[in-house]
């Protein structure tokens, strides 16, 4: 059991929160209890934290053939600490083996690992049905990339043992139509990115089952017409939810802020799209086969290029970037994070509000105005308290 009184997100009132056998069991004005457990007047309780898009963490990267069990469950403990209790790791372009033993890396991890499973919303892939160009393609390998294959794709599938929820690709290939629409009918949430399509291409992608767009603004071409293009086309597209990386490297400031109020606060995800860097310092690293480089600024490059490779991005900190670039409270920009993600996966039951009789899975913030930032104080997984930073908290 635990009590926490705080500001509860949504609400914006400074609350008790009773935590009892997994969920919330009660919410009452502060006062209600002498003493509590957690908390105090200036901390935010919130839902906890989802990320759709996340290819490693803290050194460890779902990518690399070798990765074992225990360094997946300990990246998912590591990201407690950002408040992201539930994810979807991302497996990039590669090598139809090399994707196949990654994906079988991930699904172990979920059967033998207590943690992993309970935090694995779903795997995310990203490639190799993406574009070829140059620009759309990203960090992303050529040789590795091609037209979407449902045959082949069954096979990762069940080599992931029916883990994979989500597939980025580009609409513009020849069968993707037929390939989206079969995914969905699967209950894939097909979602478009590093592509080079044309609008009319976007249209009928959306019309035959696309629901989201990644990283929307990146994996693109430097230059492209001002009016037609594939971005103003899925920005206009009310069907599509985007996810934006808000790291103040991928989009400017601006551009958030007008991504987000086209979508709207309803519309917009958060992720943070981090590679195994995140959570180390600068220097050299890599993305699966890809070397990168991580700058003192915290930009994720290929080395000596402006091309971008991921990001060392953290959940808390793109929340406090949405806040600030978009113009919006703080509680819209954490909706982005919890309840939106929630809903496009399904979850919604279990993420995304702090309401009475809902899974306890919650974050305690402290938000510190002049430096824009936001820290994560405790992190609760179904009312148990697996990470406190006392230093926040105090």
């Amino acid at each position: 059991m635990l009590r926490i009184r705080a500001q509860v997100s949504g609400s914006g009132k400074l609350m008790d929160v009773l935590v009892a056998n997994g969920r919330i069991a009660e919410l009452c004005p502060a006062g209600v209890w002498q003493n509590y457990d957690l908390g105090g007047s200036d901390l935010h309780l919130a839902p906890a934290f989802l990320d759709l898009q996340i290819n490693g963490y803290s050194g460890i990267d779902w990518n690399e053939e070798d990765t074992s069990v225990e360094q997946i469950t300990a990246a998912v403990r590591q990201l407690w600490r950002t408040g992201v209790v539930a994810l979807c790791p991302t497996v990039i372009t590669a090598s139809s083996d090399h994707i196949a033993r990654c994906l079988a890396n991930l699904a172990r991890a979920a059967d033998c690992s207590p943690e992993v499973a309970r935090a694995m919303a779903g795997i995310h892939l990203e490639g190799p049905y993406i574009s070829p160009e140059d620009g759309p393609r990203g960090a992303h390998a050529r040789e590795y990339v091609g037209p979407p294959d449902w045959d082949q794709f069954r096979r990762w599938q069940d080599v992931a043992r029916g883990r994979i929820r989500i597939v980025t690709l580009a609409p513009e290939w020849p069968g993707a139509l037929s390939f989206i629409e079969r995914a969905a009918s699967a209950g894939l949430i097909v979602a478009l990115g590093h592509t080079a399509a044309q609008p009319e291409q976007i249209a009928d992608a959306v019309r035959a089952g696309a629901r989201l767009s990644t990283h929307l603004g990146n994996g693109s071409h430097a230059k492209i017409d001002r009016h037609r293009n594939y971005i103003w086309e899925q920005l206009a597209t009310d069907e599509l939810w985007a996810s934006l990386i808000v790291d103040g490297h991928h989009l400017p400031p601006s551009v958030v802020k007008c991504f987000m109020r086209c979508k709207t606060v309803a519309r917009t995800i958060l992720i943070t799209d981090a590679i195994a860097a995140a959570g180390q310092p600068p220097g050299h690293y890599r993305l699966g086969s890809v070397a990168v480089e991580v700058t003192a600024e915290q930009r994720v490059c290929l080395p000596g290029t402006p091309y971008l490779a991921g990001s060392v991005l953290e959940m808390q900190e793109a929340i406090a970037n949405a806040a600030r670039y978009g113009n919006v409270t703080l509680n819209e920009a954490i909706r982005m994070a919890s309840a939106n993600p929630a809903t496009l996966l399904g979850l919604a039951e279990q993420y995304g509000t702090v309401t009475a009789g809902r899974p306890a899975h919650l974050v305690l913030l402290r938000q510190a105005d002049s430096a824009h930032k936001l820290n994560v104080a405790a992190t609760i997984i179904n009312g148990e308290l697996v990470y406190q930073n006392d230093a926040v908290l105090n």
